[in-house]
């Protein structure tokens, strides 16, 4: 059984609106999960509140850690909004998840060439001091721009 995940409200959203949201996002403190998530979570009627508190945790690629990308985990969400499973054995809508992350990954590496945190930015983020998250800021907000471009293509936000 498969099922239609949530759709975007309003599919005339530009990308430059949602950049320039992410960026603001941003601008604010917010880490670089926040700001992808933040742009559209509104769009699946996620809070926008609450959607900030939801990709918190995922920032400096997990907490600090210097994995994954928060860039790239703050879109990952957006695609479960759009195709996740919800339904007890619904095995399409949890492949179809897989599917679109390893594609928006395989996107945002093209443009980035990588997607982990630590080799974006150079940076171990854990006792990186205020200079250096100043000096890294240039290198997120471009993983964030490109994060929220490529996602919104590929979810139809666009």
């Amino acid at each position: 059984m498969s099922t239609v995940g949530l759709q975007p409200r309003d599919f005339n959203f530009l990308s430059s609106s949602a950049v320039n949201k992410a960026n603001e996002l941003h601008e604010q403190g917010f880490s670089c999960s926040q700001a992808v998530f933040g742009a559209y979570c509104e769009r699946f009627g996620v809070d926008k509140e609450q959607g900030l508190k939801l990709a918190c945790g995922l920032g400096g690629g997990l907490g600090r850690l210097g994995g994954r990308c928060g860039a790239v985990t703050g879109a990952c969400l957006l695609i479960g909004l759009k195709h996740g499973m919800a339904i007890p054995g619904d095995t399409g809508a949890k492949n179809k998840t897989y599917e679109v992350v390893r594609e928006f990954v395989a996107r945002f590496e093209e443009r980035q060439k990588s997607s982990v945190c630590s080799e974006l930015t150079g940076v171990e983020l854990l006792i990186a001091d205020q200079a250096a998250l100043e000096r890294i800021k240039p290198i997120c907000d471009d993983a964030i721009r490109d994060a929220v471009t490529i996602v919104g293509e590929m979810l139809g936000l666009l």
